[in-house]
């Protein structure tokens, strides 16, 4: 399991998900590497509940979440290069053929939605609310919300808006969501930053 905070900064899930493997500072981490990995970037997505993760690595087999974590990363990867060759333009009907994969993950799903009462933190008019959950049959399962998160990202967000950091090495994609569309950096903390030592750099040896 990698220690360090996955990174979300993307404002969009199936972003992050991409970004699930970059190199925040000079090493590059994959922090769905492995199983132990896999559960954690989804814990800290919020994308599957701590009760269900536990259920899952009890249920698995031995090497069942190594396994589904290199599923994980195959779909990552697929849908990178989805994303890359279609950033910066809205997508078009055209695009949808290649969208097959994950319609074929999608299939797959077990989900379905229940009536539920309304907890007191809720703050809802009605005492029932319809909620979506599925069933988790197998740890392959986990893929399920990745492919949701994907569908959603894909059907909802504008191309056009999918930018890569600007940073000499950096790997991070975003959606740019700023006024005016002018976001460069996957952080300014991060590549911001650099570039402003850098510009100053610069700057400074043209003086002297």
């Amino acid at each position: 399991m990698v220690a360090a905070p996955a990174i979300f900064i993307a404002d969009a899930l199936a972003l992050d998900f991409l970004n699930s493997v970059a190199t925040p500072v000079d090493t590059p981490v994959d922090w769905i590497g492995d199983g132990e990995g896999l559960l954690d970037w989804l814990h800290q997505a919020s994308l599957v509940t701590s009760d269900v993760l536990a259920q899952m690595r009890d249920r698995a087999m031995p090497g069942e979440l190594d396994g589904v974590a290199a599923q994980a990363r195959s779909l990552r990867e697929w849908f990178r290069a989805f994303v890359k060759t279609r950033q910066g333009r809205p997508l078009t009907a055209a695009d949808f053929e290649d969208l097959e994969p994950l319609n074929r993950l999608l299939a797959r799903d077990e989900a379905f939605s229940q009536i539920v009462s309304v907890t007191p933190g809720e703050h809802a008019h009605l005492p029932f609310v319809l909620r979506p959950t599925r069933r988790w049959r197998s740890p392959e399962q986990l893929l399920q919300p990745l492919g949701e998160a994907m569908a959603k990202f894909v059907c909802e967000a504008d191309f056009a808006d999918v930018k890569a950091c600007e940073g000499a090495a950096c790997t991070l994609t975003f959606v740019d969501h700023t006024r005016g569309r002018g976001r460069r950096w996957c952080s300014m903390a991060i590549c911001g930053n650099r570039a402003k030592q850098a510009a100053y750099r610069s700057r400074a040896k043209g003086a002297a």
